[in-house]
């Protein structure tokens, strides 16, 4: 039996009683991805507890809920496939085979997925249709391109690409180089912000502020030693910033980027979600362990989970209720 199907057989029989204890419908998820354990955790988002592990074949590093919320994606990037579950129990719905799918996006209007291929230099563009991915083209952007950002029309991707310290924007309709900016060394999280791109320097200790419309560095705003990513809360009153080598959580004023107050949470934090209660939850990188940060005190509670965590997400019990409301206009909010 060819050295490949054997592997692909011997993670599928290990999946199989790590299934048993599936999600019902209505509980609170927390999917957390175990890159160094080649497996997909689920915790109760209330009472913490761990539901289920799903197997992978190699090494899961981000996630994505489809756009109407009913399914999530995960990238296997050194297995070469993408898993798709059910939103609401992490049920496996099914594996394709994905080109190292390292981070994964959708553009905001929903009709694209981004995939970037860390290893093999290339950024992958597919069509969404609701269900289903088909590949539009293929781009040679880069060494290691990283992270993904949109412009809001979703005509435009930006990369960080770690191995040049460079980000390049991509035209998604030409699938073209429209151009390379050096941001500073080991550049990985990347994150549009009110008409400027935001860009975490893991190789040093600031965010790159990026004028997207002159490519030029306009400012550097300095969060810690190994800032990696940024993320907007979920009503866009702050920016948070994670620091892996310092091990922060920077909570930044969006008007100017000042910085409102800063969390250290030990560990090495990478990846952020947010819970309904108002606090996050952080995968601690070097730690085996996701943090949950209360933002009012400080404190941080911690779950003790696979191998190098990297991905995590926070899925509500009602989320699929709120994803069916009609959205507020903005002029309303």
């Amino acid at each position: 039996m060819p050295s490949r199907l054997l592997a692909r057989l011997s993670a599928l029989v290990l999946a199989v009683p790590l299934l048993a204890g599936a999600a019902r419908a209505g509980e609170d998820l927390v999917y957390v991805l175990n890159s160094g354990d080649a497996n997909i955790q689920v915790l109760d988002g209330r009472t913490r507890a761990e539901i289920r592990r799903i197997s992978v074949l190699r090494e899961v590093h981000h996630i994505v809920a489809t756009p109407d919320g009913a399914q999530i994606l995960i990238g296997d990037s050194g297995g070469n496939e993408m898993l798709f579950l059910d939103a609401a129990t992490g049920e496996v719905k099914r594996r394709e085979r994905i080109s190292n799918p390292y981070h994964l996006a959708f553009t905001p209007d929903g009709k694209r997925l981004v995939v970037t291929s860390l290893r093999r230099g290339q950024v992958d563009v597919y069509a969404w249709d609701g269900q289903a991915l088909k590949l539009e083209g293929r781009v040679r952007v880069g060494d290691m391109p990283s992270h993904l950002a949109f412009r809001p029309d979703s005509n435009v991707a930006y990369v960080t690409l770690q191995g040049e310290k460079n980000i390049a924007a991509i035209d998604l309709n030409t699938r073209e180089i429209l151009w390379k900016q050096e941001v500073g060394r080991d550049p990985a999280g990347i994150l549009w912000h009110d008409g400027k791109l935001l860009v975490g320097v893991m190789g040093s200790n600031y965010l790159s502020v990026v004028n997207p419309e002159n490519h030029a560095v306009e400012r550097e705003v300095v969060v810690g030693r190994g800032a990696h990513q940024i993320f907007p809360s979920p009503d866009g009153s702050v920016l948070y910033a994670t620091t892996r080598v310092d091990s922060r959580v920077v909570a930044l004023e969006p008007r100017d980027l000042s910085i409102r107050r800063v969390y250290e949470v030990p560990g090495g934090p990478d990846d952020l979600s947010f819970a309904p209660d108002g606090r996050i939850w952080a995968t601690l990188r070097w730690a085996q362990k996701v943090g949950i940060l209360d933002l009012a005190t400080g404190e941080v509670d911690t779950v003790r989970v696979g191998r190098s965590p990297h991905g995590i997400l926070y899925r509500p019990a009602d989320a699929a209720v709120a994803q069916a409301q009609p959205a507020t206009p903005a002029a309303a909010r």
